[in-house]
């Protein structure tokens, strides 16, 4: 598991998730988190950052909007190093602080889609759908 949310990480080589760390979306960032793309042709698996921080806007009593950066730099735009697997588990971490202990995802079918990335993580289709995309949960009691 990562280290908590928002607590520094040891330095680490570029890319390893020891130079990784969380850091709380503010106005002085906002811009930069706004600025982040997805990779070609993966634009029909996410929602714009903009939506999503919308939604955090307007959801704040369950919402942690947060930025990956490694070391010094905001990671974005290169995927294969660690990041989405850095940013589930400190997601997870603190659903565990909140005392919670079930994680629901949601994502769009179709090749090159993030279906087998939680599934590698544990996650298990519920059955159920949210508008268009596929449902999938975690239990995180017993990991």
């Amino acid at each position: 598991m990562a280290a908590s949310p928002g607590s520094p990480n040891p330095p680490g080589p570029p890319g390893s998730s020891h130079r990784l760390r969380l850091e709380k979306v503010t106005p002085d960032n906002v811009d930069a988190a706004i600025a982040l793309k997805v990779g070609p042709g993966q634009e029909r698996f996410v929602s714009p950052v903009v939506k999503s921080l919308a939604e955090a806007y307007v959801h704040p009593e369950t919402a942690w909007p947060r930025l990956i950066h490694d070391g010094d730099e905001l990671a974005h735009g290169r995927q294969g190093r660690g990041y989405g697997r850095f940013a589930v588990d400190a997601v997870c971490a603190e659903i565990r602080r909140r005392g919670q202990s079930r994680v629901t995802v949601t994502w769009a079918e179709g090749e090159g889609g993030p279906e087998p990335f939680y599934l590698r993580l544990g996650f298990r289709r519920t059955g159920e759908t949210s508008g268009d995309q596929v449902v999938g949960e975690l239990d995180l009691a017993g990991t």
